[in-house]
């Protein structure tokens, strides 16, 4: 008869039940999040570009094209159509007089969606344009390529010497000035050109350094052999290292070190990624040190995941896709 296994830790049904809840989360979290966040991001767009859009698109055609009449000449009190020439016109609720094949559109359209039809002319012009040139499969592309087209101009316009000259000066005089605007202004700048710009940081290795101070370790990404004077300042070579934040890597703290206060960590610049984003959860494999049973199975599954692309790349085939 086998022994029993008493290393083995003995889990009540209620950690076994909360153990199958993390997982289960695990699971499930990463692409419920993800519609999640691509729902918000959609409706997001939506209430505060598309929608703003299509109102005043809907305003000016509808100023275009409005044949709006306070009355007819001749009209039958008692009859709610009328004639001139070979145009037909319909009495609204509120007495005005517009085309009869602007309003019986409407009506038809309204009637499909059991709604009520609007009192004045104007609205009624609304729903026809919105009907007959503002439909969602029409408006989203023509947005995009409208947004595009602006994104391209802007870029050329910044790109000459007068157009950069006058985006720089009215950054400095008008948005670095407001108060509350210019720190809201200058945080998001940064991020943006962080992850924009077409300058390439390339990080050459992972380090650890103690900072912010002595006995407190981070991880970091060197990016240079810092500067001169500091080399000089410091008597020996000095490193440049990139402190990433947790969990957004995309900002973070640039410091010089001398390099005898750096440890060099045997690991890539992915996994330490995936360390700084998971918050110190998701450890390689080969740097653990016996962490929570959580994050040895989460470093697992990311060893493995990593195991597969690497064996899929270099599977059959691999030398035709390079």
């Amino acid at each position: 008869m086998p022994k029993k296994d008493e290393t083995q830790p003995h889990h009540t049904p209620f950690q076994t039940f909360r153990r199958s809840i993390l997982r289960g989360l695990a699971l499930v979290l990463p692409p419920l999040l993800t519609v999640v966040i691509l729902i918000w991001v959609a409706s997001t767009i939506q209430r505060y570009i598309l929608v703003p859009i299509e109102r005043a698109a809907r305003t000016s055609i509808t100023w275009a094209i409005a044949d709006i009449r306070p009355e007819v000449p001749g009209a039958d009190p008692e009859d709610d159509t009328a004639q001139i020439g070979e145009k037909y016109f319909q009495r609204t609720e509120n007495g005005q007089w517009i085309p009869w094949k602007v309003y019986n559109s409407v009506d038809n359209s309204l009637l499909d969606r059991d709604e009520r039809m609007p009192a004045s002319g104007g609205e009624i012009y609304e729903r026809y344009v919105q009907e007959k040139f503002l439909q969602r499969e029409i408006t989203i592309p023509l947005t995009v390529v409208v947004f595009v087209l602006i994104l391209f101009l802007a870029g050329r316009f910044v790109n000459v010497g007068l157009g950069r000259i006058l985006w720089n000066t009215s950054e400095r005089e008008i948005l670095h000035r407001i108060p509350v605007i210019r720190n809201v202004y200058s945080s998001v700048k940064q991020v943006t050109d962080f992850l924009l710009s077409e300058r390439e940081v390339k990080f050459t290795r992972v380090v650890a350094v103690e900072y912010p101070r002595k006995g407190i370790w981070s991880l970091g990404f060197v990016t240079s052999e810092s500067m001169l004077d500091i080399h000089e300042a410091a008597g020996e070579p000095v490193l440049t290292i990139l402190v990433p934040t947790s969990p957004m890597p995309a900002t973070g703290f640039t410091i010089s070190v001398r390099k005898s206060e750096t440890l060099e960590l045997n690991i890539t610049l992915d996994q330490a990624l995936q360390f700084i984003v998971s918050c110190g959860v998701v450890v390689p494999a080969h740097q653990q040190t016996g962490g929570t049973e959580v994050a040895t199975e989460i470093a697992e599954a990311v060893a493995r995941h990593d195991a597969e692309l690497v064996e899929a790349e270099s599977g059959p085939g691999s030398e035709l896709r390079r």
